[in-house]
Order: structure tokens, then sequence, then C-alpha cells
């Protein structure tokens, strides 16, 4: 297959050339792409050498890719890249960077955007693929805004480079690709990008005061599993709460691995240990996001045996609620307790959530439907 040359807003996307390897090579220096995409580590001048010498022309003549070089039509400059990096006769695959000195510019938006009308104008392609690991929101948000619709996960049998243990996966078809010059879904001041921007980053540590005492909503760390784990064995979080029973060291493992690392990766929820002047252990806070409706999220939380009676949820849970609808822009958080966890409601209510009513056989609580208690607060119930 003849290399090519796409002209298309603004950009250039031209066959890779000896004298690319310099920018390639700096550009490959950077951590994201390091963590997200396969370029060796570390990656030297002799990487970057053979990328654009050999490798890419490799994939021409044998039909097996398409890599282009991302550059400026007025400059010359090298922006990024953006290729197929898989093609058989009526799919391809989709991949891209953009290099640091060129990021906020929509480099990849537009670039991905005119090599997919190429592929299915010139290539007759009938689909094209984009996979990223779970948790990469900035590649995420570049194929939302280019048409690429999500199609789910792909599960791996272990964690990738960057630590994901799933990708995600999403499709392009004729007639789906924006217009050139088209915000497109997804674009600036929208929802997922203000959670893109949100969930792309190291998790925050947020501050509340109970009775002058300052706490801090902090990552779960590894140092917390012993503690979760007497949390998880004490009489009450066992009647009131679905952990397993009993729970061991194993369970706090998964629940850190699968559940809390895996919802901020996916931008689903937000999970926090509770921890007071010490740093230690004093409970637990989380924020899940509702599958159907992305405005609305629920709380849950637990404290530990020795932290009880100090005001200390009430407090997380405002921090937590504040920093729900300020960062994520969430319209209402609800609360769900089964009716009898007097514990929980005081703290709900202290917190500022309005009880609304009782919902029967609202939830599965060890096999068993059991009545739920229901509260919800706005933006406006905190104080």
């Amino acid at each position: 297959m003849e290399p090519v040359e796409i002209v298309e807003d603004g950009l250039v996307l031209r066959p890779w050339r000896a004298t690319d390897a310099d920018p390639v090579h700096r550009a490959c220096q950077d951590p994201d792409i390091q963590r997200w995409t396969t370029v060796p580590r570390p990656y030297l001048p002799e990487h970057a050498h053979e990328f654009v010498t050999g490798f890419a022309a490799a994939q021409w003549r044998d039909a097996t890719g398409a890599p282009l070089a991302v550059c400026d039509a007025e400059t010359g400059d090298l922006l990024g890249s953006c290729g197929l990096v898989r093609l058989d006769p009526t799919e391809g695959e989709i991949g891209y960077w953009t290099a640091p000195w060129a990021r906020g510019q929509a480099v990849a938006v537009r670039a991905t955007r005119a090599l997919a009308r190429w592929s299915f104008d010139t290539l007759g392609l009938r689909r094209l693929t984009w996979r990223a690991d779970v948790g990469n929101h900035a590649s995420r948000l570049v194929a939302l805004r280019a048409g690429f619709r999500p199609e789910g996960e792909l599960r791996l049998p272990g964690p990738t480079r960057s630590g994901s243990r799933a990708m995600w996966t999403g499709a392009l078809l004729p007639g789906e690709v924006p217009a050139p010059g088209t915000p497109g879904p997804a674009g600036p001041g929208t929802l997922p990008a203000r959670r893109a921007a949100v969930f792309g980053t190291a998790q925050p540590t947020l501050f509340a005061d109970a009775d002058h005492t300052e706490l801090r909503l902090r990552p779960v760390e590894d140092g917390d599993l012993d503690a979760i784990v007497v949390t998880c064995r004490d009489p009450h979080t066992v009647e009131w709460t679905t952990v397993p029973d009993p729970y061991g060291r194993a369970d706090a493992e998964s629940f850190l691995r699968d559940v809390v690392e895996m919802a901020w990766a996916r931008g689903t929820g937000a999970y926090f240990t509770i921890a007071g002047p010490d740093d230690a252990y004093a409970g637990s806070v989380e924020l899940r996001i509702s599958p159907g409706d992305p405005l609305v999220a629920d709380v849950g939380f637990m404290t530990a045996p020795h932290a009880r009676g100090r005001g200390y949820q009430p407090a997380a849970l405002a921090a937590l609620c504040a920093w729900g609808f300020a960062s994520l822009g969430l319209a209402r958080i609800e609360w769900r307790a089964n009716v009898g966890n007097t514990a929980s409601r005081r703290a709900a209510e202290k917190t500022g959530f309005r009880f609304e009513g009782v919902a029967r056989d609202a939830l599965h609580h060890r096999g068993v439907r059991t009545d739920a208690w229901v509260a919800a607060l706005l933006p406006g119930d905190l104080a």
C-alpha cells in the first residue's frame, strides 16, 4: 500500500521521515505517552530512528497499518502521531498521541477525524475501532469528540503497563465522522469533558472538621487494609452492610484493587479513607455515580469501631458531597440504608440529607429483600 498525505482542518498527516526522529524522541519522554502507549521504556534515540525509518515504512509496505506524522499545515512542525495500528480489508484500529508541546489544540481530535474520513472514503473500510486502557480519560475524550461510540470493556488476563486490568473499546462507522471545524460530542464544558478532567488526574485529598478535629479524606492505601479488615469484622458492620462474612485480608485486597482503584479509573465513583490526626484509618466514605443518570450519585460509609461517636461521618460526608457537587457537577446525592440502621440515618441527617420515605424491598441484604430508608441531598441543602 502506498503512503498518503492527508490535509484537513489545519493539519497535514504525512508519512514519517528520518528527520522526525529527534522530535519523536523528545515527545516520547513524556510520562503520559510512556504510561498509556506501548513505546519502549526508556525511550532511546535509536527507538525513534527505527520507528520513523523502519517500522512505519514496513507497515505501509505490508498493508498491516497506516502510521502518519501529524504536522501543522503552515509551519510543518510535528504535533503528534495518528494512524491505523491494525488494518484488514474491512476494519482498522486507530491509535494516536499528541506531543506535549501541542496539547490543548484538539490536534488528536482533528487528526483522528481526518484519518477516519480517508479510511472510509478511500480505503473503503466499514468500521474503525478504538481501544485504550481503562483510566486513559484523555484518549477516551478524543475518541468521543471524533465520533466513536463506546462499546464497553475488554477484560485482560493481567495488568497493562499502566496498571489497568481492562480496556475501553469503541467503534466508528461510515457517516458518523463529525465535519471539520464542528465541536462534535463531548466538547469543552460538557459533562464528559468535566468528568475526564477530574478522573484523568490523581484522586484528591479532601479536608473536614469534626468538632475541631481535622480529618483528611485521602485515597485508600495498602496501609489501611488491616484496619479495614477489623472494621468489616465488627458485628455492627456485618449487620448493616453487605461486606463478605467472614471478612479476610484477601477481601480487603480485592476491594482496593477491583473496586476502589477501578472506580476512579472508570470515572464511576470515588472511595476515600477517613484519616484522623495521626493519619490512621478511622473509616471509609464513598460516592458512586448512577449508571442510569450521570447527575445522580449515592453515598456509602462505615466507621472503624474505635472512631465511632466522634462526629467523623457527618463531617466526612459533607466534605465528600460538597466535592461531588462542585467537581463532578452532580444535581442529587442519595442515601439508602436498611430500615433500622439508626446510626447511618443520624449521620446522613446531620449532613443535611432530607428523609424522603421508605422504599419497600429495595435492598438485597444477605439473601433476603429488605425495606430501605431513602434520603437525598441537593446542592442547596449543604450549609
